[in-house]
């Protein structure tokens, strides 16, 4: 299908004799166009315009840009729109955008790049018709809305059976998974992977009818899964590998997952912007037999990588240490020795201790990942006794604060 979208996008191109570039609805690149420097009768070279390099280069727009143009009502549109230059924003040409519907739901957009040739280019309104050539590129733009709009349909529905493999009751699993694998084909057979993001937002409004999965190459299938974590709703995405021990594909499509605008809650707290996604990706698998347990072990390395920096923005289940145990454990009270550590006017001691028992007691290596002396250490451990009464010469005692600290970092409640 992409090379659908790739020929429709270059009969534009022709038609207009202006590149064209093709962007879903959440400004992710599907295919673009150049135009031949024969048809030009301008022999100077163009001028190049950041937007619309960073969006072939880096496949997608940024938010700021997304912002902008969305300020123009493109995803109201019903017609094309005429977008001027803006340097400051990095929009060095100006634009007119064709958008791409299908019954009535935008599905995209068709950019043409205005270099001074398209000024005369009439739009069409309330007083007149659009140029044909422009007719033509609507019609043009119309199709690529319909081919859109089967793709996404296509990917609910692998969507839906994905979602019941993963969390539907177990009378229906069999027969979701015969579903899903038949509409695989070869494809089921693996090896493949799953990636979690966290949060996710299933979107408002239109969004909420249409949820537009992602449909980046090398993902499967995509469900959008509620209450995935306290944090809201979670994205699961089926991506296939090129081998069984190389997870890079699913590390790359998880990246890419992470920049999309839906990789949010999108509703922080009232000081704050809303909590950064993170990813989480499962170990490899051969077949869909056992795709639930995949989808645990990604959404459990998605929390790690929330929890600990150090494993975001995109965690390997293989790499996750302590807590592919700690995010398979109901949610406890913590132990009440360590509970006064947990306040948040100890935050600073429960830091210490954890880096302290992150390096095996070594306090020199303490020190030095904290930044203070060795003095200060040993005051704060000595707090840390105090408060906890656990002694941290002794194994036991190590091991209870260090597994508790770190499942309170996990996000397991701790009053």
């Amino acid at each position: 299908m992409r090379d659908d979208y790739q020929q429709l996008v270059d009969e534009i191109t022709a038609v207009l004799r202006a590149p064209a570039t093709l962007e879903n609805r959440d400004f992710a690149l599907i295919a673009f166009g150049a135009q031949d420097s024969e048809d030009s009768d301008d022999t100077a070279e163009p001028a190049l315009d950041p937007v619309r390099t960073r969006s072939i280069l880096q496949r997608r727009s940024t938010a700021a840009v997304r912002a902008w143009f969305e300020a123009f009502g493109i995803a109201r549109a019903q017609a094309p729109l005429r977008i001027p230059p803006d340097p400051a924003a990095g929009v060095f040409m100006g634009r007119i955008c064709l958008p791409v519907r299908h019954r009535g739901v935008v599905h995209g957009y068709v950019w043409l790049l205005d270099d001074g040739h398209l000024a005369d280019l009439e739009l069409g309104g309330p007083t007149g018709a659009p140029d044909p050539r422009l007719a033509r590129a609507m019609e043009t733009a119309a199709r690529i809305g319909a081919l859109l709009a089967a793709e996404a349909r296509a990917g609910e529905e692998l969507g839906e059976l994905l979602r019941d493999v993963l969390t539907g009751p177990p009378a229906g699993r069999d027969a979701a998974r015969s579903g899903l694998g038949a509409a695989l084909r070869g494809a089921a057979d693996g090896p493949l992977a799953l990636v979690a993001v966290v949060p996710w937002s299933p979107g408002t409004g239109e969004d909420t009818d249409h949820p537009r999965l992602p449909h980046l190459p090398g993902i499967v299938a995509a469900c959008v899964l509620p209450g995935s974590t306290a944090a809201g709703a979670g994205l699961a995405a089926l991506v296939r590998l090129r081998a069984a021990t190389a997870l890079d594909p699913a590390r790359a499509t998880a990246e890419q997952l992470l920049r999309s605008p839906r990789a949010t809650s999108g509703d922080g707290a009232a000081d704050g912007p809303p909590p950064k996604a993170a990813a989480g990706v499962s170990a490899p698998r051969r077949g869909l037999e056992e795709l639930p347990a995949a989808w645990q072990e990604a959404l459990a390395a998605a929390r790690a990588a929330h929890a600990d920096p150090r494993l975001g923005p995109v965690a390997e289940w293989s790499a996750i240490g302590p807590y592919r145990l700690l995010a398979s454990l109901p949610a406890l009270r913590p132990d009440a020795a360590v509970r006064p550590l947990l306040e948040p006017a100890h935050a600073e001691l429960a830091r210490t201790a954890e880096t302290f028992l992150d390096c095996a007691g070594q306090a020199g290596r303490t020190a030095q990942r904290l930044g203070i002396h060795r003095q200060t250490l040993y005051y704060r451990l000595s707090r840390v006794r105090q408060l906890t009464g656990l002694d941290l010469d002794a194994g036991e005692d190590r091991l209870l604060l260090h597994m508790t600290l770190k499942a309170a970092r996990l996000g397991i409640p701790r009053h």
